[in-house]
């Protein structure tokens, strides 16, 4: 009999994240700072960040204890389980080995809770109010709203306008845990009214997002801001996807040749691929191939540059090394919300400058056929994002098909797509378009990044 799932108990959930700036022999550049462009120190940071996650942000540590209280909260739904997606594999004809792990079983359906649960328990800690936050599709909104709910803190969520239209059960979600959501640009903020007075119908970024979010974080007292991705900590607070991924690998008698995850600030696929890849940067496994997908859409990693850029539109936030299609570019309004960021995980930018791992983009059409083909044979419908991770495991395994070689592939399943029917429905009726990507656009945004002096 095929054994479809491998299940850790509670007891085994990680008691430490893993940390894989200690393993990189060129970690990613300090931050800048957004008005000097002169070096960050932590302190810096203070007005923006809870000082417990300023400490993560610069740790060069290799393993940092999880909370118990942290760990108290993640068993609502932690250990989340492993697949081997065998019907997949027979429906696809391939003799490859396809695993997946399916974080869409938390209480907001996606992998974020791994970090907003984390960010809510020191921003409690530090005796704070609440938080700020941007999202694109909803997941990270629902998951900080979630988390915050649970430690007694407000959430204030800017949520770009595209997706708060789009995705109205997001939004329902996020006040149902007490959140307060609007959409973004709006006219709360500086940042956000000096753009709806250039362009009063934009359908927002995530750039902008995080522009109205700073903003009210630093001018509301007991306010901080929290984000979801893209950073040192939250990249570190994702870990325990591949931690308890290698225990259940184990129990498969498998290990992976290939990894693949969605990425658009990059969290949920270096949760799952960081703890495997350190076995590749100490030189266990030298041939472990590891590969990020994005949205065509929004290319950083595969058409944009590796350069500074600021993190958000207005230049209020950190500077940061990474591949970037410039603060300014405006994504076309793909169901995808969250692979609409302009720039990528500063520490994934590294990697992938050093050879270390792959970058890849598809269009929205090529991502829902994958995730029809998995939704058909596995029964999970996936969020959009997701489904970019599919594709390229799809194409994986068709590749395996034509060699005849058969490779173990694990990916990162990392959210549900119950949220998400309209645009599967867009699909179904032929009416998904597949933006052509303007080049000039991106030439224009490029011209507008910071000049550092390295």
């Amino acid at each position: 009999m095929t054994q479809y799932k491998y299940i850790l108990e509670e007891k085994e959930l990680p008691t430490h994240w893993y940390n894989i700036i200690a393993d990189m022999k060129t970690p990613p550049p300090p931050y800048r700072h957004p008005v000097t462009l002169q070096p960050m120190k932590p302190e810096d940071l203070v007005p923006v960040f809870p000082q417990a996650l300023i400490e993560q942000e610069a740790s060069r540590e290799r393993w940092i204890e999880i909370p118990d209280e942290v760990r108290d909260v993640l068993k609502m739904w932690r250990p989340s389980p492993l697949y081997r997606a065998a019907r997949w594999e027979k429906a696809l004809d391939t003799p490859a080995k396809i695993y997946y792990k399916w974080e869409g079983v938390s209480p907001p359906g996606s992998h974020k809770p791994n970090t907003a649960v984390a960010q809510a328990y020191y921003a409690k800690q530090e005796g704070l109010e609440g938080f700020a936050t941007e999202t694109g599709a909803g997941q990270w909104g629902s998951a900080l709203c979630f988390a915050t709910q649970l430690f007694g803190l407000k959430c204030k969520v800017f949520m770009v306008a595209i997706s708060y239209h789009q995705k109205p059960y997001r939004r329902i979600a996020m006040e149902t845990w007490g959140g307060d959501v609007v959409p973004s640009p709006s006219s709360e903020t500086k940042a956000g009214r000096d753009i709806l007075a250039v362009d009063p119908e934009t359908s927002g970024s995530l750039g902008i997002a995080i522009s109205e979010a700073i903003e009210y974080a630093v001018t509301h007292d007991g306010f901080k801001y929290s984000l979801g991705s893209v950073v040192n900590f939250v990249l570190l607070h994702q870990t325990v996807i591949g931690l308890e991924a290698r225990k259940q690998m184990e129990m498969a008698g498998d290990y992976p040749d290939i990894l693949i995850g969605c990425a658009g600030g990059g969290s949920n696929a270096a949760g799952l691929i960081y703890p495997f890849l350190r076995d590749k940067l100490i030189g266990e496994k030298p041939n472990l191939r590891a590969i990020f997908v994005e949205s065509a859409a929004c290319p950083s990693m595969t058409r944009g540059i590796y350069a500074y850029d600021w993190g958000d539109t207005a230049k209020t936030g950190p500077v940061a090394k990474m591949h970037t299609v410039g603060h300014g570019f405006i994504p076309a309004p793909v169901h995808a919300g969250g692979l609409r960021y302009h720039g990528m995980a500063p520490s994934i930018c590294r990697l992938l400058e050093d050879g270390i791992v792959e970058a890849r983009a598809y269009h929205q059409n090529q991502v829902f056929d994958a995730a029809l083909s998995f939704a058909q044979a596995e029964g999970f419908i996936v969020a959009p994002e997701t489904a970019h991770a599919i594709r390229a495991v799809y194409d994986e395994a068709m590749a395996c098909k034509e060699s005849g070689e058969s490779k173990v592939i694990l990916f990162n399943c990392s959210g549900h797509g119950h949220f998400d029917l309209a645009a599967y429905d867009a699909y179904h009726r032929w009416e998904l378009p597949d933006y052509e990507f303007e080049e000039e656009k991106i030439q224009k945004a490029l011209a507008e990044l910071p000049q550092v002096a390295e």
